[in-house]
């Protein structure tokens, strides 16, 4: 029988993992952050649990016959769910992935930790925090190696406003891969409608970043600018938002 300072410690070190995870995933302000991280591992370490403790008998004991997974096998179809909702498809383009991911792997973390399997959970978690921040880091620097950046601004609906942008681009002897167009949408902040427009480029051999975004913010009616995730907006701060 699983004592109550065990049951405890369990659902504790669950949110512990969970939210080391949400942590990493709030940081880059993606869909599902820190609280969702910890909620999905701590439920789901619940639900081990409840698993569980319902096929043991009065002596102790988990009766024969007995399928102890059978409750928790449930947790994996249900996060699925709960990470296709943070996947966000923009044109061509599918943001989110990683996120979703991360709710799986939590998930399973929370299974291991409720059955007491604390050495693969905290192995797992620590495999995880590997993937999504040093990892992470040498996918943005393979992509940088290969030249290809996003860019993506937010700008008042107007006409003529793709075409002075792409002047801009143009004229520093960018390649323009891909353009996407999202909006109108009104924006409260800057009470206008607005586009969003987003640009894959190839760069060439020899580039100044600061100079290029620069220039596009200066251009008349240009909001916001994001640059790899480094964000950018006109008349307030710039955060640096890596992801």
């Amino acid at each position: 029988m699983i004592s109550s300072v065990e049951i405890i410690l369990r659902l504790v070190l669950g949110g512990l993992l969970g939210g080391l995870v949400g942590f990493e995933r709030e940081q880059h302000n993606r869909p599902a952050g820190f609280r969702t991280h910890i909620l999905v591992c701590v439920g789901a370490t619940l639900i081990m649990l409840v698993s569980i403790y319902t096929f043991i008998g009065p002596e102790g004991e988990i009766s024969r016959g007995a399928d102890t997974a059978r409750i928790a096998a449930q947790v994996v179809s249900g996060v699925g769910f709960l990470g296709a909702g943070t996947i966000l498809r923009q044109g061509s383009t599918i943001k989110g992935l990683t996120t979703a991911a991360s709710l799986w792997v939590v998930a399973g973390i929370g299974l291991a930790v409720g059955g007491g399997f604390y050495l693969g959970a905290i192995t797992a978690t620590s495999v995880v925090m590997i993937s999504l921040y040093l990892l992470g880091n040498v996918e943005r620097y393979l992509a940088r190696r290969k030249r290809v950046r996003e860019l993506w601004v937010r700008v008042v609906d107007r006409p003529g406003q793709l075409a002075n942008i792409s002047y801009v681009i143009a004229n520093r002897e960018i390649n323009i891969n891909k353009v996407e167009m999202n909006g109108p949408e009104f924006l409260e902040s800057y009470q206008t409608d607005a586009l969003r427009v987003t640009f894959l480029l190839k760069l060439p051999a020899k580039f100044d970043d600061n100079e290029f975004i620069t220039s596009i913010m200066e251009i008349d009616g240009v909001l916001e600018v994001n640059w790899e995730g480094d964000f950018f907006e006109n008349g307030g701060s710039n955060d640096d938002i890596t992801g």
